[in-house]
């Protein structure tokens, strides 16, 4: 039984590298009041139940975060977060952004980031 999960969460999933998730179109593409630092703790926290542990690596003044699958450590989301005079500038691509089945914690975390 456990084979085919795993079966089932790679068809699904695939083996996707950054530079491939980066060629997707932006998810999310917003502006935030918050910091970029706040920005990222804040995904973090609300992440930290339905994925592993966020990579978070310095990107241009800002942060580049790497969201892992749900079911293995490949990355399924890449969030670019960059600092503005009045807060930060997000962008979020995502691995299957096209497939209206995905899952949705990780916009919806992105999109509760912003402002609260």
């Amino acid at each position: 039984m456990k084979r085919w999960v795993w079966v089932l969460a790679l068809a699904m999933g695939g083996c996707s590298t950054v530079s491939d998730i980066n060629q997707t179109p932006p998810t999310l593409n917003v502006i935030s009041g918050k910091k970029p630092d706040e920005y990222a703790k804040c995904l973090a926290e609300k992440l930290s139940k339905s994925r592993g542990a966020l990579q978070v690596e310095p990107h241009k003044g800002g942060y580049r975060v790497i969201v892992p699958q749900s079911l293995s450590s490949a990355p399924a989301a890449v969030f670019y977060i960059d600092e503005r005079s009045s807060g930060s500038s997000i962008k979020l691509h995502e691995q299957m952004s096209n497939n209206p089945l995905r899952p949705q914690d990780v916009l919806t975390a992105g999109e509760k980031c912003i402002s609260g």
